[in-house]
């Protein structure tokens, strides 16, 4: 095992712990091939499954091994028509998995994220009755206020970019702490504790996986 490796693994230990303390579900993946087995082997067959934006569940192939098993219901609003978006997002919350991962992760096991539109956060928060999150080691950091930079500095730019935002983080790739339509740092979530023990299931992979 390289010193990386074994570094993550002892970090993803003390995250675990501390998720255990707040009633929230942590497990750590060497690999991101582990980590698509481990979140298949939590979602039975016929469930229903919703997800939120997360280069980190694509990059795992997660969504290609959904689709090619063939064996859920699915809701894609990347695959749905623009009337149907709206309806789609809402479907969401009546979910039994929903997917995404956390823009960030302290070591005491708060979870960090910052959306746009707040689909994302409030599915998060309420309403399918599983969550499922991959979540890459690069992720990790040791505070909030530092989780809080980190998107700031890192994931917001990158996103940005990917998806041709009109914002200062999206043209000059710096963060403007701008109060633009096209922001996507709308809402900041921090997810210190789980009301329902067993809801939310955090992936924790010894890997870079999304920003």
């Amino acid at each position: 095992m390289s010193i990386q490796k074994e570094f993550f693994a002892k970090q993803a230990d003390v995250i675990m712990k501390q998720l255990q303390k707040r009633h929230m579900n942590g497990y750590y993946c060497e690999t991101k091939e582990d980590a698509l087995k481990l979140a298949l082997s939590m979602i039975p067959e016929g469930s229903s499954i919703s997800w939120g934006g997360s280069e980190s569940i694509k990059e795992i192939g997660l969504l290609d091994a959904l689709y090619e098993k063939g064996t859920y219901t699915l809701y894609d609003r990347a695959r749905a028509l623009p009337s149907e978006i709206d309806d789609m997002l809402r479907r969401s919350y009546f979910a039994d998995f929903y997917l995404m991962s956390s823009n960030a992760i302290t070591l005491g096991g708060e979870l960090i994220n910052i959306d746009g539109n707040g689909n994302r956060v409030s599915a998060m928060i309420y309403g399918p009755k599983k969550v499922v999150m991959i979540v890459g080691m690069n992720k990790v950091t040791t505070n909030v206020e530092e989780g809080i930079a980190r998107i700031k500095a890192t994931a917001c730019p990158q996103n940005g970019i990917r998806l041709n935002r009109n914002t200062p983080c999206g043209t000059v790739g710096v963060c403007g702490n701008c109060l633009n339509p096209d922001c996507m740092c709308m809402h900041t979530v921090i997810t210190r504790n789980s009301r329902e023990a067993d809801r939310i299931h955090i992936i924790l992979v010894g890997e870079s996986l999304g920003y």
